[in-house]
């Protein structure tokens, strides 16, 4: 199994506000992985449009996102665009 790690700053002026956290939701539930976001000491699924609203991650905020699964890498490498994207 593999597992990837990787520290990213929000880019979106909302940051994951609304949108940008129902379209990182939407792309994480594609793949089969298990999806953890980290902000501060707090911990949610990323598969969950709740739990990344939680995260209250503005714009310039930095997250940690893990991803476990077979298919990781494509994974992040889908979510890291959508956290990358400026609007």
């Amino acid at each position: 199994m593999v597992t990837v790690k990787k520290k990213l700053t929000v880019k979106n002026k909302q940051g994951l506000h609304a949108r940008p956290a129902a379209l990182f939701v939407q792309i994480a539930n594609k793949f089969d992985s298990r999806i953890t976001v980290r902000r501060d000491d707090e911990e949610v699924n990323g598969k969950s449009i709740m739990g990344i609203l939680m995260l209250g991650a503005e714009q310039d905020s930095q997250i940690m996102i893990e991803i476990e699964g077979h298919d990781a890498e494509l994974a992040m490498e889908a979510l890291e665009k959508i956290i990358n994207q400026e609007e």
